[in-house]
């Protein structure tokens, strides 16, 4: 059940006081503003969220890259960045009178570099490339917050070249994928927003590419109920933006799917075609569930602190009720460690109430219990965040419990 059935208030869910609590990040002014540090706890959830969706995208046919977050200022002038968006951008950095060094405000332009890396033929299309990857903005510190609103951002994030013909099946491959990662996570969505162009903005492009594209993208949505934001699109395209709703009532721009129309022309892309002539692609610019940061952000008030089993930082803890009963405690944690979960030991800190009451605190979703009678059966008593009680049962069979709840990405502990 999400926290926010129960009504707690906004305060007590806020997640810039849960990540202080629960040790998942934490910000440091000889850091700098906008700036977080990811502490190990942030880390371990973060990386189980990471590996699932790349294995997500590996699965429906994607190819991940590294790419570094700066570029030279010239790749951002062929991009239009600097022309559209140079505000929002860090100053260069000066290395000699001919090189300029910037950091990158988006990953689109490594990832055409990408595309140019070699010939393209049609066979190849639609290329997915994905990279979970770095990039900075230069936001105003009176904006910064929390993971909400950073200046470092590493954003699931991912171009698909295509055909005109294939950019409605894509985009509707892209949402349907959306909707896998949203329920993994516990993600609620408060709407879907279909952003495009308003009076007085600066965009690229023609009025045909420009219809043809949001054409595309309504065609795409299909049932789905949306709402039009104009003036919302990004300088290059139209977009569908996911949305949900904070504590406090804000929403906040999620997962995203937006046409391109511009850069492949900006970079001159092509492949050959069936006929052996020369054409140029469509790219599709998307991202399952944004940035790493808002997306925690976010999940840390949805659940509380209390993430699903499969991506909380620590899953199991283990509980020795006595001396006498520290090493099979030890035995039976080392046996979870090696079955690929995250999980420890605390023998000392008080007495059994006292070190149940700090799992409780630290959200963890498993306790497992072992006293002398449990010892010298080989078995666990299981406590499920939440206070629930299971019967004592054999250790392996306790692995396996929670095992099987962590593979199958459950958000009830005991599915």
């Amino acid at each position: 059940m999400s926290p926010r059935a129960v009504r707690q208030e906004p305060s007590m869910l806020d997640h810039r006081k849960l990540g202080r609590e629960l040790d998942i990040f934490h910000s440091d002014p000889l850091s700098g503003a906008g700036l977080p540090i990811w502490l190990p706890a942030g880390a371990a959830a973060r990386h189980a969220v990471e590996e699932f969706l790349r294995s997500l995208e590996v699965r429906n046919g994607y190819q991940h890259v590294y790419s570094p977050p700066l570029g030279r200022a010239e790749l951002f002038e062929l991009s239009g960045h600097l022309g559209y968006f140079a505000d929002d951008m860090f100053p260069p950095m000066k290395l000699s009178s001919d090189d300029e060094l910037m950091l990158r405000p988006a990953l689109c332009p490594h990832h055409c570099l990408v595309y140019l890396a070699r010939g393209r033929s049609y066979r190849e299309l639609p290329l997915r490339i994905a990279e979970i990857g770095g990039m900075y903005r230069s936001e105003r510190s009176g904006v910064l917050g929390g993971l909400s609103r950073v200046r470092a951002i590493h954003l699931n994030d991912a171009h698909i070249f295509c055909s005109l013909a294939d950019v409605g099946a894509e985009v509707a491959s892209v949402l349907r994928l959306v909707d896998v990662a949203h329920a993994a996570l516990g993600v609620r969505v408060s709407s879907v927003r279909l952003s495009l162009r308003g009076p007085g903005e600066k965009y690229v492009g023609s009025e045909e590419s420009w219809a043809q594209a949001e054409s595309l993208l309504r065609a795409a949505l299909g049932s789905r109920s949306y709402v039009e934001a104009p003036g919302e699109a990004a300088f290059y395209g139209p977009k569908i933006d996911i949305q949900v709703r904070d504590v406090r009532g804000r929403e906040w721009s999620l997962s995203t799917v937006q046409l391109d129309f511009d850069k492949p022309a900006r970079f001159d892309l092509s492949y050959v075609d069936a006929g052996g002539a020369r054409a140029r692609p469509v790219m599709v610019h998307r991202s399952l569930v944004g940035s790493m940061e808002r997306l925690f952000g976010y999940l840390i008030e949805e659940h509380g602190g209390a993430f699903p089993a499969w991506y909380a930082p620590l899953q199991l803890r283990v509980l020795p009720v006595s001396a006498a009963s520290a090493g099979a405690a030890a035995a039976f944690a080392a046996s979870a460690v090696e079955a690929g979960l995250r999980a420890d030991v605390v023998a000392e800190g008080g007495s059994l109430g006292a070190r149940v009451r700090d799992a409780a605190a630290a959200k963890v979703p498993y306790v497992a219990v072992i006293g002398d009678r449990e010892a010298a059966a080989g078995a666990v008593a299981l406590r499920v965040r939440g206070g629930r009680e299971l019967p004592a049962m054999p250790m392996p069979d306790a692995i396996r419990l929670i095992d099987e709840a962590v593979a199958a990405r459950s958000i009830d502990p005991v599915p």
